[in-house]
């Protein structure tokens, strides 16, 4: 039977298979999910805010999209996960609130999925699949005896990525 275990804002864990990673209503934040099919371990991140160098307290390095990726990536290598092995799918980012202009200026959510894309790619590793933009919250399942990630939306059907 298998665990789940929940990833919470600005939060990052790593597991094997049959555990379930879930992070619940993601909204301008992204969900980072690596996989690696051959040991079936993998990890997720939940990513808050784009760069740690706009803040004065950087202790929970899982907030950040620079340090948060970084951080995963050498967490599932530490488990003995391959960096060619491993299958990257991204979730969130989306833009939440409009009101009076004020998230069409910040764009935070445009902004976290941007520093994945480029943290990830500093890393040499490639999305394979993703689920980002619009304006509503997900929920992201990550199932390690698969490798698949599940996404809900409001109103909207499954996505499997």
């Amino acid at each position: 039977m298998s665990e789940t275990i929940r990833v919470g804002m600005s939060q990052l864990v790593v597991a094997e298979a049959p555990t379930i990673l879930v992070t619940l209503g993601l909204g301008s934040c992204v969900a980072v999910c690596i996989y690696d099919y051959l040991l079936k371990v993998g990890g997720m991140a939940h990513v808050m805010l784009p760069d740690s160098s706009l803040s004065n307290d950087v202790t929970n390095r899982g907030k950040f999209a620079d340090t948060a990726v970084v951080d995963l990536v050498s967490a599932l290598q530490k488990k003995g996960t391959a960096k060619e092995r491993m299958v990257v799918k991204i979730a969130g980012g989306a833009q939440m609130f409009s009101y009076q202009g004020i998230d069409n200026q910040i764009q935070i959510g445009v902004r976290n999925v941007k520093a994945v894309e480029e943290n990830l790619a500093r890393l040499g590793l490639t999305i394979t699949s993703r689920s980002v933009g619009g304006n509503l919250g997900r929920s992201v399942f990550m199932d390690l005896s698969t490798g698949d990630v599940r996404v809900k939306m409001l109103n909207s059907p499954e996505i499997i990525l």
